[in-house]
């Protein structure tokens, strides 16, 4: 079994607890993930791993998390080609309109363009109600966009269907089964 290594920048708890959430969804599937907070650890432990969750929540107006923001020009000098990397990320639809899931974009980017890492976990815009986002290629959330102010409800439906398809795109054979 492959450790899966998932790294989250959290200021208000919220991108934590949507970790321990994916985290105990990929348990369900009999799929280890060791768990980092961004804020306490070396970035350089992404490299440890083939398979990367990075959990990113966009603060003020489109910006990265504190944690994120201090280690973002250390990630350049990362490789992390043959990686495959899911991003999930917090933001607020409706007081943030304009800049919703823009840290999925700025992260993703910056992991896929500069690092070389593979980016899986794209999920779909639609059921958001948002003018505008750096999250946002073809038409999809670079990953999996989650609102507790304004969809809480929907945060743990959408954290299990996303957790399945990350292991279908990570290609964790025999792994589907949910108890």
């Amino acid at each position: 079994m492959t450790a899966i290594g998932l790294f989250y920048g959290s200021t208000a708890g919220t991108t934590e607890e949507a970790g321990r959430l994916i985290q105990r969804e990929f348990e369900r599937a009999q799929q280890q993930v060791e768990v980092h907070d961004i804020g306490s650890t070396d970035i350089d432990a992404l490299v440890d791993y083939d398979k990367l969750i990075i959990g990113v929540p966009t603060y003020n107006i489109g910006e990265l998390q504190d944690d994120w923001y201090v280690v973002f020009d250390k990630l350049a000098d990362l490789v992390l080609i043959g990686v495959q990397v899911a991003l999930f990320g917090l933001g607020d639809q409706y007081g943030y309109a304009d800049t919703f899931q823009d840290a999925l974009g700025i992260l993703g980017r910056r992991l896929r363009d500069e690092c070389g890492a593979e980016l899986v976990g794209f999920w779909s815009a639609e059921g958001y109600d948002f003018a505008y986002s750096e999250g946002i290629e073809d038409g999809s959330f670079m990953g999996l966009a989650l609102d507790d102010d304004n969809q809480g409800a929907l945060t743990e439906s959408r954290i299990q269907a996303w957790v399945q398809q990350i292991i279908r795109e990570f290609e964790l054979e025999g792994a589907l089964h949910v108890g």
